[in-house]
């Protein structure tokens, strides 16, 4: 991707030194250079020197072929960068980033060293991702003039660019850098100094919990991914994103992390040091959670765990017609997908006319769906007239699978499971699509234990491709293989998991959001630049205060409570914040007021 240009005679900090010419360090050049800056390349290495011109020629050919520079434009890009084996050539510069190997004796080593060859105005940023800043600020003999600034790889095309102040930074040195990201086209946040920042420092606590739910055997590699990437919305799953950044790299973050914040979250899982310890430090190795083509490659390989492609589900019972408890949006989603795929739909719930009004949705659902092109009139009325509206749980008498969507509340749930128990016929399917409560407490509420399985479909069930597969302890094997069959069926990627709390994806999910709410709590950054932080940095659909005001904060906290229940870490309890927004009735978008307010409809 190329990076904009800004005006020909840039106002803020017009020469700047980029010190270490590794990808990240290249990146910063050609940015900078793209952006009318003389820029100053140091590194110790005359061959990373080399590379990074031809990096940067090789880039700049690419952007003339696609027309978005002239040639005129690409000499002059070229011109302005020039690169040294000696920090002597920094003493020019506005501005010197230090983009060295994430060492505190390298980094403070350069700052010492700069100290003798910059002016006294000269800013100095360091672009840490894991280090304390005030640390390096400290061994300065300007520490005002030391601050962070953090791009993300690859920095041409990535937005964000997070801007780390020390408690001794001074605030002209931040307002200078803060106005040369914007010039540069990226969209700066202002953050303190604190491990991993905002980006990272949310990020890698929640690929660390992915790496232990893999370690533990509770799911699959690809499981974890594909649930992480369906469920979320994500770009990639946390695993093979672990191989993206590599896996020692993740390993050193955390542990710099850990040693600041001494949260469990951030104690690296062993399996990353394992893994790092044999080499298998991810793409750039050809192995580390996946296999790859060849080192450097993004091209996953079959490897002794790839699991068998279009595998046949042996044992599975036969499925022609479903029972779907409630009259929400998830129940009548999730007849409305049944529907659709051809079976015939018992929607019971409390009344009549709830699972009448139930229908109704649906109708108007499967409208809008015409109305986009996305089935004809014809499939619209079949799947409708499939779907029969039941006042009484006694409908579901003849049903093959049985499949609750009631309040996530487990009393309720277990006296639905009982009633399940006496009406329905011997040898179906009794699923709950709870997203947090445990599976196999409604399945002790009957005689038929064995028959009964977790399946947590997310919200617009006809949308969202994910369902997550729970079995207990007593489940049957051929009711798991009747389930995978049936979310083939009605076209839905079943992922596999244990009966434990939060399943995968709100297991992953909601630690990373608390931990989001404790920096707002903290003051350390705001709700905005953390939204922009995560959306710009990690590839999230939305920033997490976004979600939580979507998903509904009693809905989150409730979820927050029961996985602080389950796993008793202290870094899972709740936020205090999130806890006196629903006291105080700010549930999100559902009541005008959340972390945001929102226009009464």
């Amino acid at each position: 991707m190329d990076a904009p240009l800004s005006p020909a005679s840039p106002a803020t900090l017009p020469t700047v030194a980029v010190v270490g010419l590794g990808t990240m360090g290249t990146g910063i050049a050609e940015v900078l250079a793209r952006a009318g800056r003389e820029v100053i390349g140091i590194d110790v290495s005359e061959a990373a020197a080399a590379q990074a011109v031809a990096a940067l020629e090789a880039s700049t050919a690419r952007a003339v072929r696609r027309e978005r520079l002239t040639e005129d434009e690409r000499q002059g890009i070229l011109a302005r960068f020039r690169t040294f084996t000696d920090l002597q050539a920094a003493a020019d510069a506005d501005l010197v980033i230090e983009v060295a190997p994430e060492s505190y004796d390298i980094k403070q080593q350069i700052f010492r060293d700069l100290d003798a060859v910059v002016r006294p105005e000269t800013i100095l940023a360091t672009g840490t991702n894991a280090l304390s800043v005030t640390r390096l600020a400290a061994d300065s003999a300007r520490p005002e003039r030391v601050l962070g600034l953090h791009f993300f790889n690859p920095a041409p095309a990535m937005k964000l660019v997070e801007v780390v102040s020390s408690v001794l930074t001074a605030p002209t040195a931040v307002a200078a850098v803060t106005d040369l990201a914007i010039e540069l086209g990226k969209e700066p946040v202002a953050v303190g100094d604190r491990p991993g920042f905002v980006a990272d420092g949310l990020l890698f606590g929640y690929l660390n919990q992915a790496a232990a739910m893999y370690e533990a055997k509770y799911a699959s590699r690809e499981d974890i991914d594909a649930a992480m990437k369906l469920g979320c919305g994500l770009p990639m799953g946390p695993l093979a994103l672990l191989d993206l950044i590599g896996v020692d790299t993740a390993r050193r973050v955390l542990d710099a992390m850990y040693a600041e914040s001494h949260d469990r979250l951030h104690a690296p899982a062993p399996v990353l040091k394992q893994l790092s310890e044999a080499g298998l430090t991810g793409r750039k190795s050809g192995r580390g959670f996946y296999t790859y083509a060849e080192p450097g490659s993004s091209e996953v390989v079959r490897d002794a765990l790839t699991p068998l492609a279009g595998e046949v589900v042996d044992g599975a019972r036969t499925i022609r017609s479903v029972g779907v408890a409630g009259s929400g949006t998830m129940a009548s989603g999730i007849a409305e997908v049944f529907a659709k795929a051809g079976y015939d739909v018992v929607l019971a719930a409390r009344s009549e006319e709830k699972a009448e009004k139930a229908k109704s949705r649906i109708g108007k659902s499967l409208s809008r769906s015409v109305d986009k092109g996305r089935m004809t009139a014809e499939a619209a009325t079949q799947a409708l007239d499939r779907i029969t509206p039941a006042g009484t749980y006694d409908a579901f008498s003849d049903v093959d699978l049985a499949l609750e969507a009631v309040a996530e509340d487990l009393e309720i749930k277990r006296e639905l499971f009982s009633t399940f128990d006496k009406v329905c016929k011997p040898g179906a399917v009794l699923a709950t699509t709870t997203s947090s409560l445990p599976v196999v407490a409604c399945a002790r509420a009957t005689s038929r234990p064995q028959d009964v399985i977790g399946m947590h479909f997310f919200n617009p069930a006809p949308a969202m491709k994910l369902v997550e597969v729970v079995r207990t302890v007593l489940t049957g094997d051929d009711v798991h293989a009747t389930v995978r069959e049936v979310c083939a069926k009605i076209r839905k990627h079943p992922v596999d998991c244990g009966d434990r709390a939060g399943f995968i994806v709100n297991a992953l999910l909601f630690p990373y959001l608390n931990n989001a709410i404790k920096m707002v709590q903290e003051h350390y950054a705001t709700l905005d630049d953390i939204d922009a932080a995560m959306r710009l940095g990690g590839g999230y659909p939305m920033g997490p205060f976004e979600l939580l005001d979507v998903v509904g904060l009693d809905v989150s906290l409730a979820i927050e409570k029961v996985l602080h229940r389950e796993f008793r870490d202290p870094g899972l309890a709740p936020a205090p914040l999130l806890e006196h927004l629903v006291a105080a009735g700010c549930l999100g978008r559902k009541t005008g007021r959340g972390f945001r307010e929102y226009a009464r409809r």
